[in-house]
């Protein structure tokens, strides 16, 4: 069968080097892809405004499923189009999607299905908002209501903090229209975790449990980024916790869009805080985490072409999903100056001595070929270094040791993943 992946970062990648591995896949096109993902896909450059090129184009090529790895498409309706067209495509729909692309959606959501979260306000107007804070006091957590490609939540720790913030998402309008709501909710502390399920809208399969390094720097310091490293398992979600979670989370969630008319198909992500011992919802992700894909999909053993195809097809309680018990990390190099500006074009050298390592797999998320056909940096977070190992102290070591292997210009990394669990 033929399978189309849209996107073009380390989740995408990640995706990719699994689908290549089914018994049944015999090709992969990727839209638009990087320099890692062309090694083992056909890239291809499609516009997608209205998304009827891209169906004109899995038409065309007779493509059997396409995957949606971004929020951007979801969110703005790409599973419906090609619903449509009767064309098999894995992820939620506009409106399910909105568990992600409405901070306000989300939270009125778990409001109205009892779902533990953050105490919260709603606000449309900057001076009605800057007034809350000075009452409410810091820390606290402002949120832009649209998507901010990551970017949208600010944690606050004091006064200023706060209205800065404030004005960067309501006066500046630096997320645009995803700025005109913001929901301003209580800082909850504790333990973050990111826990993550395949649904076809009536079972749910949970995937082996991750955490996400989401601050720049070492010791959790520094600004917010995308993720700078992942491992996986996380081994604060005891069975226990686990089963919180799917009881008070993940299946209130499910069952409750669908009560709302609103079936939820594909991957449902829950970043979630444990706060003395018990779980709340940070905020919901429609897609597969990035950079936790990096480590999931790689102790995945059951072929991913067969849990899509069920979703795709409503039969997800008909799959036995297999996991190795090994465990796996990830460490993000990412460029200099990175989550603000930063150079692109810089050549990357060393890839070529990561070849042959056994159980080590090198994600590309910002990648590209130059014209000498050179693969140079194409975005803030360059690769994840992902590495198998039977414990995650043996993970840990056989990634760092490929990350010395690697460098470019500017090179920057977290050198603490899998040290603060």
């Amino acid at each position: 069968m033929k399978v189309l992946v849209i996107g073009s970062g380390g989740r995408e990648h990640a995706i990719v080097w699994k689908l290549a591995q089914s018994r049944v896949v015999d090709k992969i096109y990727c839209t638009p892809g990087n320099a890692g993902i062309a090694q083992i896909a056909e890239c291809v450059e499609i516009e997608n405004k209205d998304f009827s090129d891209l169906i004109d184009f899995v038409k065309y090529e007779w493509i059997d499923l396409t995957v949606v790895g971004p929020e951007d498409p979801l969110a703005k309706g790409i599973v419906d189009a090609f619903e449509k067209e009767k064309r098999k495509i894995i992820g939620p729909t506009k409106a399910a999607a909105q568990i992600e692309s409405s901070k306000v959606f989300a939270k009125e959501f778990m409001k109205r299905h009892k779902i533990p979260t953050a105490e919260y306000k709603i606000f449309t107007s900057y001076t009605h908002a800057e007034e809350y804070i000075r009452m409410k006091g810091t820390p606290i957590v402002i949120k832009a209501d649209g998507l901010a490609a990551g970017k949208g939540v600010f944690v606050c720790q004091n006064y200023d903090e706060a209205v800065n913030a404030l004005k960067l998402i309501m006066k500046e309008k630096i997320f645009g229209a995803a700025g005109e709501k913001v929901v301003i909710e209580e800082c909850l502390q504790g333990k973050e975790v990111s826990y993550l399920v395949f649904t076809d809208g009536k079972t749910i399969i949970p995937m082996v449990t991750s955490k996400d390094h989401k601050r720049l720097l070492d010791n959790d310091e520094g600004p917010n980024t995308g993720g700078m490293g992942t491992f996986s398992p996380n081994p604060i979600i005891t069975p226990e916790l686990e089963r919180e979670i799917l009881e008070t989370i993940i299946k209130p969630t499910v069952k409750g869009l669908k009560q709302e008319g609103i079936p939820y198909r594909g991957i449902l992500y829950a970043g979630l805080m444990i706060v003395n011992g018990k779980p709340y919802v940070l905020e919901f992700n429609c897609r597969f985490g990035d950079p936790e894909t990096q480590v999931i999909l790689p102790r995945l053993e059951t072929d991913l072409v067969d849990i899509f195809m069920a979703i795709a097809e409503q039969k997800l309680n008909k799959v036995d999903v297999k996991w190795s018990n090994k465990a796996s990390l990830c460490v993000v190099l990412a460029s200099e100056g990175y989550p603000g500006k930063y150079k692109k074009g810089i050549p990357i050298k060393g890839l070529d001595m990561i070849k042959d390592l056994k159980d080590v797999i090198v994600f590309h998320a910002g990648t590209k070929f130059n014209e000498e056909g050179i693969i140079v940096t194409n975005g803030g977070r360059v690769l994840g270094v992902t590495a198998l190992g039977n414990d995650l102290q043996e993970a840990r070591q056989k990634a760092y040791s490929a990350v010395g292997l690697i460098n470019f210009e500017g090179m920057q990394y977290r050198k603490d993943i899998g040290l603060n669990i």
